[in-house]
């Protein structure tokens, strides 16, 4: 999948970056709501080892789902499970999806 640029959301223009690697060590991504940013690591800080495309992908969709959530002003953005649960069924909706 390609990781887009930017995105618009509600009012807002989110900046999407892929870093080589995240500065907080365990992390493989963050969304930053006041500076409308997201960003995504490509390898691990701890071990060095490469994230697979996979990994990479189901990040951005576990990041947006969070920036989405914030812009609804749902509280289930600070659920990390729910945020994990549902965005790896969307990344796994939208990798196999056919067209």
């Amino acid at each position: 999948m390609l990781i887009p640029k930017s995105f618009n959301l509600g009012d807002r223009t989110y900046t999407v970056l892929v870093l080589p690697t995240m500065g907080k060590r365990g992390v493989m991504g963050a969304t930053y709501f006041k500076a409308a940013r997201i960003e995504i690591g490509k390898q691990s800080k701890i071990t060095g080892a490469a994230y697979r495309r996979e990994e990479i992908d189901e990040t951005f969709w576990h990041e947006l789902t969070h920036a989405i959530l914030n812009d609804m002003g749902s509280s289930l953005e600070r659920d990390e499970d729910f945020v994990s649960a549902f965005s790896s069924r969307l990344a796994q909706a939208v990798s196999t999806a056919k067209l």
